[in-house]
């Protein structure tokens, strides 16, 4: 074996520790959410910062930049050079951020987390204001520090989805819209769909909800599903869990919810697993991985001919819940109303949430907006772009969890994935002539193994954008998503 080679091998074997390790650290964050005891938050904090200087001493290890200079990248195959792509990357990243700022960020914002969920449980923003304004403080020395002179917040965008800034995001926001505002309101300004009523069982929420995950193609046997105040997936490989919330008046808040997360496992269990602990063992990106979690759930799960199935269901669990057929619980499933939180939103509604938050964490940023303004800006921004106003804070500013642990630069990724969605889904829709047929029986594999072998196997082996444009053959763009959204909503609200 020669020197390029051995010096390859040494490279991977260090990255394949670290990113075992990370596993470790991000079971440590899911044991948070669901199962931690309460008084063990701060105990937790110094364990994750603990963990976090581990981490950074290994992925700032100056033999890193020597197997990378020893390796004769042309002699790679098209893996190599992308394992050396993401490896290189992460250590020009890892060298600019100081070790002290990168443990004091992890045991900030894990005891921020339990802080948030303080505050949003009693209503009460200005309690959690000055840990949110030392965690701001902190993610601008972040930025600033990652960005060697550039804009911070692209800085920090660059972390979810690589190949884009900002200035980008504000582009597709710009085009998108016009569109967006002029059919919500075409569509409110019609007769609302009836909703479900009634009380629904949670046990009996759980039962269904598992069996979504299934239909779905989550693999139990490396996975597992619990409770937390927000919804997440977590984890990739062999050992790649999801949690779910539930409603005693609202099903869909629960069935969604899984069937989102499921979206993002079902990414991590479908990639090759030649690339396990390695950078191509998870997804390529943020927006990548939206896209999985928004097509499951909305062009799939939403869908007329999925619904049609799942009305079934509900009627067997829980009898009579005010819906008469199949239309209209179709139409109850996507019907248009005002509400607060981004995660329940309609798919016309939800882009415009994200926008919102986009705006705002940008300026927090910069610095244009302090941390105590934030309530306020919140609200005005709300009441501008929904027509109504917040009422309390778990409605508003307090209802995501992002802020508290750290992950500015998150929020566009989620429209990122409604819009590689949109371009997956009309590429689907030509590759399956039946889609329909198989969903109305509770069939999802062809659509699930379609996205297997075309985006989720691949994990990070090309760029995000490639990604999408190798699976739908297209580069990315909103038209599609706003197509779709136009037929569809036009065809239920009758425009």
């Amino acid at each position: 074996m020669n020197r390029p080679n051995a010096a390859y091998t040494d490279l991977m074997t260090h990255t394949r520790q670290t990113t075992a390790l990370g596993q470790v650290a991000g079971r440590l964050g899911w044991d948070q959410e669901t199962m931690m005891p309460r008084g063990a938050a701060d105990q937790r904090s110094e364990e994750m910062a603990a963990m976090e200087s581990v981490l950074h001493a290994r992925r700032t290890d100056p033999r890193i930049g020597d197997w990378l200079a020893a390796i004769d990248a042309a002699a790679l195959d098209d893996v190599g050079q992308a394992q050396l792509r993401h490896i290189r990357r992460g250590y020009d990243r890892a060298r600019k951020l100081p070790a002290a700022l990168a443990e004091e960020l992890a045991r900030l914002t894990s005891r921020a987390q339990g802080q948030w969920a303080e505050a949003r449980a009693a209503e009460n923003m200005a309690s959690f204001v000055p840990v949110l304004e030392r965690i701001v403080a902190l993610k601008r020395e972040e930025g600033a520090a990652l960005a060697a002179g550039g804009d911070p917040y692209d800085a920090l965008l660059d972390d979810y989805e690589p190949d884009t800034n900002a200035a980008e995001i504000a582009a597709m926001f710009d085009t998108m819209r016009g569109p967006l505002v002029a059919l919500r309101d075409a569509a409110l300004a019609q007769p609302a769909p009836a909703a479900v009523s009634g009380e629904f069982d949670e046990d009996r929420q759980m039962e269904l909800t598992r069996l979504l995950a299934r239909q779905f193609g989550y693999d139990f046997n490396i996975g597992r599903l619990d409770k937390a105040v927000h919804p997440f997936s977590s984890g990739s490989g062999q050992d790649v869990r999801i949690t779910t919330r539930t409603n005693l008046v609202d099903p869909f808040n629960c069935f969604y919810s899984t069937i989102h997360e499921v979206g993002h496992a079902c990414y991590e269990q479908g990639i090759d697993t030649d690339y396990a602990l390695t950078p191509l063992g998870q997804g390529v990106s943020m927006g990548v991985h939206e896209s999985q979690s928004r097509i499951y759930e909305n062009q799939l799960g939403r869908s007329r001919a999925f619904t049609g199935w799942l009305f079934a269901r509900m009627r067997d669990a829980f009898g009579d819940f005010g819906i008469v057929d199949e239309d209209a619980f179709y139409a109850a499933v996507n019907r248009l109303q005002h509400g607060y939180i981004r995660t329940e939103a309609d798919e016309v509604q939800y882009n415009l949430h994200v926008m919102l938050r986009f705006d705002l964490e940008r300026a927090l940023i910069a610095g244009d907006l302090a941390v105590r303004d934030l309530e306020a800006a919140w609200n005005d921004r709300f009441k501008a772009d929904f027509g109504f106003a917040v009422d309390r804070p778990s409605n508003g500013c307090l209802q995501d969890v992002h802020w508290s642990v750290g992950l500015f630069g998150y929020f566009p990724t989620y429209s990122l994935g409604n819009v590689y969605a949109g371009c997956l889904h009309a590429a689907l829709r030509t590759a399956l002539p039946d889609l329909d047929d198989r969903l109305a029986q509770g069939d999802t594999s062809g659509a699930t193994a379609w996205l297997r072998d075309n985006v989720q196997r691949h994990g990070g082996l090309y760029r995000p954008r490639e990604v999408i444009a190798r699976a739908s053959g297209m580069g990315p763009s909103a038209a599609p998503l706003l197509a779709y959204l136009q037929d569809k909503f036009g065809r239920l609200y009758g425009l």
